[in-house]
């Protein structure tokens, strides 16, 4: 008899994505790996949000917040979580079908690892207009994806670097990460492509231009761990190709 399989728990975090949500849902519910649950946290949209969620009935649970912002959602997602492994996606987002699969893969074949991550790819909403999309910069080709959407960690690891700090409107990952890597946990960053981060005209942090110094502090403590990194020895490695 095989070894019974541990639970991912799947956050998503949205506030006003009734456009998107349905489809990264359904790029959760299509993972080949099982078992897993999968948790929408509505931070206060105003949209047809929760009409999106509801409609997947008992495969999501949905949760909604008075409107606080991503980190708040987040760690609500985490204190509501069942799983031994934590994973997020942001409402705009896709997964590849194997993506918790390969992760959980390479958990499986090292204990002392702490968080998985993959490559992401970016592509243009389908629905903007030409002249709309033009405007927009999308980078092109594969990437490593230091990015929430692309994590996968230990419960363990959520509880030990501490909660998303909710008073920022952008960057709680960057600050999230940071600290992770600060803290010294092992990551590992896999050859293969998982995510697709759709860029379009209402994103995050084109919504929250006014907190964009948010941003740049975030970014230059992130930085100036980098260094202390680098000075003392990562814990981050990437997986050859």
């Amino acid at each position: 008899m095989g070894r019974t399989r541990s639970l991912v728990s799947v956050i998503i975090p949205v506030h006003n994505c009734e456009a998107y949500l349905a489809e990264a849902i359904a790029s959760v519910l299509a993972q080949t790996y099982r078992p897993l649950e999968t948790i929408v946290v509505d931070d206060g949209s105003t949209d047809r949000t929760a009409d999106v969620a509801r409609r997947f009935q008992d495969a999501v649970e949905y949760h909604r917040l008075t409107h606080r912002g991503a980190g708040a959602a987040r760690n609500t997602g985490v204190d509501l979580a069942q799983g031994d492994y934590i994973a997020f996606l942001d409402a705009d987002d896709l997964w590849r079908q194997d993506k918790l699969a390969r992760q959980m893969a390479r958990f499986d074949e090292s204990a002392a690892l702490d968080m998985v991550f993959g490559h992401v790819e970016h592509f243009i909403s389908p629905e903007l207009e030409a002249h709309v999309a033009q405007r927009i910069a999308c980078p092109s080709g594969p990437m490593p994806g230091y990015c929430a959407s692309s994590m996968l960690a230990k419960r363990g690891v959520l509880e030990r670097v501490g909660r998303f700090q909710e008073n920022l409107r952008v960057a709680e990952f960057v600050d999230w990460y940071s600290r992770a890597t600060d803290a010294g946990l092992v990551s590992l960053m896999l050859s293969a492509t998982l995510v697709r981060r759709r860029i379009h005209g209402d994103n995050l942090t084109i919504r929250e231009r006014r907190s964009q110094a948010d941003y740049l502090r975030t970014v230059k403590a992130a930085i100036d761990r980098q260094r202390r990194n680098k000075a003392t020895g990562s814990g981050c490695f990437e997986e050859s190709s």
